[in-house]
């Protein structure tokens, strides 16, 4: 009986975290700070009334957290928005990334009294950048294009190398005789093995997705999530980074035409929500308040260090040849938020049993917190006052959403109309469709339009047709042809009337 209302409890404690983290995403804005602070800071008051002190299980469920996050994050990258930046990205990912190792594990080696490779082993595991505060922060800001960019590919990419940095050095700490070149070839490894791995479960994944027909929907998603699972598990097992692998199958999914493709990205955030108030909420269970005063002093100088020279130094160091101006640099050093990674990486020192394992959680948990505080407050008014940001975007047009009907071979899709479209101001018969595609209805102005072969489709319409899935290249290529510029509308105007005129004359002689 003890037992079911011990359960019972945990239950009604469960629903009432998740709710209460929902609820404060939507303050977090308000207050101008990344949700993750309050997360942490319910599970710091339920600390007062549950005793919680499991590493392993922090760290399961921060890896899968970090599995949801990333394939979230993948799967909203659009390859054509990240190719121009993906050189400064990786460059951020590496070379940034050792740069801020560096010059943390210098700072922490003589602040905190700890050993050279402890202290770039705490370096190693603050080196990482966390997307999601930083976008969740940003909110609608019309951010310069570029800067998301390679924030985006960077906090993908860089995942990895962290990762890679603390095992390694966890590794070196237990066997100070390995040699430095077997990390070098394990890293190259690592990287080039969940690059292909994960190009090659990506493109498996969306296959096997197009391919079967669930009779329900709501399998599509957890078919998608279960191969970033597989991306992880698999790559892992061979010794390659999964987290890179996850990124990657995101990424090909996230640029192909899936079966119920919007419907994945909804699961898909709704699940990453959830992962991250557990994962953060374990974080704040997981730390001792009373332990916190002792480290106050060496976290503010640690986090002021990372914020103010390790992350601009690695920052500029990494973009010194390439294309971005002095302002450009200036926000991608202050957007160098700390979130999921280092809460992560934070408990392998614990269960390695180092020395001083607890001491580096507790500061990475301060590095991680005043970064969210003090970064997550500023950014946006940072962006105003560098003149790159706007006003609130609009939302991106998707290019085409592809609804299975159940075990059928149609399929309807939906595609919203902007003016770079051949489409646009045409009528319904002037497309000159297939017979057996169908318009279901338009979308305009919020009211639905019944299409007619008359109806003239217009600017910011929302198109749904019945198609065959067979014709889904051939329809994909009528709704996103781009529109003849006027210049060469004209041109052949007039060699059309040319022609006229060299008719008619043919006519009367």
């Amino acid at each position: 009986m003890e037992s079911t209302t011990l359960v019972n409890s945990l239950i009604l404690l469960l629903s009432g975290l998740l709710l209460v983290g929902v609820l404060t995403t939507k303050f977090s804005s308000r207050f101008g700070m990344p949700a993750l602070v309050l997360f942490i800071a319910v599970g710091m008051i339920l600390n007062r009334f549950i005793y919680f002190d499991n590493a392993l299980i922090t760290q399961i469920v921060g890896i899968f957290a970090l599995i949801v996050i990333l394939f979230e994050g993948g799967m909203q990258t659009k390859f054509d928005d990240i190719k121009p930046v993906i050189g400064p990205a990786l460059s951020l990912a590496t070379v940034g990334v050792l740069l801020t190792t560096f010059v943390v594990g210098v700072t922490a080696k003589y602040i905190m009294g700890i050993s050279w490779a402890e202290g770039f082993l705490l370096g190693a595991i603050v080196g990482s950048t966390d997307a999601a505060a930083v976008f969740s922060v940003l909110g609608g800001k019309n951010i310069k294009k570029k800067i998301t960019s390679t924030l985006e590919a960077e906090s993908g990419s860089n995942d990895p190398m962290a990762v890679f940095l603390t095992v390694s050095l966890i590794e070196w700490i237990a066997t100070p005789d390995s040699p430095i070149y077997l990390m070098i070839l394990s890293f190259i490894w690592e990287m080039g093995i969940g690059l292909v791995l994960g190009i090659l479960i990506g493109k498996l994944a969306v296959y096997m997705i197009n391919k079967i027909n669930f009779d329900s929907s709501g399998l599509y998603p957890v078919m998608a999530l279960g191969f970033a699972v597989l991306a992880y598990g698999a790559t892992s097992v061979v010794g390659g980074s999964g987290l890179l692998a996850v990124y990657v199958t995101a990424i090909v999914l996230g640029n192909s035409d899936l079966t119920y493709g919007r419907s994945i990205m909804h699961f898909n955030q709704g699940f990453g929500w959830m992962m991250q108030i557990m994962m953060f909420v374990l974080l704040g269970l997981l730390v001792f308040p009373e332990q916190l005063p002792h480290i106050i002093g060496q976290g503010i100088v640690l986090s002021l260090i990372l914020m103010l020279v390790a992350r601009p130094i690695g920052v500029f160091v990494s973009t010194i040849l390439m294309k971005y101006s002095f302002r450009e640099k200036i926000l991608l050093s202050w957007a160098g938020l700390r979130g999921a990674v280092p809460i992560v990486l934070a408990t392998y020192p614990l269960l390695a049993h180092l020395p001083h394992a607890q001491l580096i959680f507790n500061v990475v948990f301060f590095v991680v917190l005043t970064s969210a505080i003090i970064q997550g407050a500023t950014i946006s008014p940072l962006a105003n006052k560098l003149g790159l940001a706007g006003d609130v975007k609009p939302s991106n047009p998707s290019l085409l959403e592809l609804t299975a009907l159940g075990k059928t071979k149609s399929e309807i899709n939906h595609i919203e109309v902007n003016k770079t479209m051949a489409i646009a101001g045409k009528e319904i018969l002037q497309l000159d469709l297939p017979e057996d595609i169908l318009f279901t209805a338009i979308i305009r102005n919020e009211q639905i339009i019944t299409p007619r072969g008359n109806t003239k489709i217009e600017e910011g319409d929302t198109l749904y047709m019945l198609s065959p899935k067979s014709r889904r290249k051939q329809l994909k290529a009528i709704l996103t042809s781009p529109a003849m510029p006027i210049s060469h509308i004209s041109g052949q105007d007039e060699r059309n009337e040319t022609n006229v005129i060299a008719s008619d004359d043919e006519d009367k002689r």
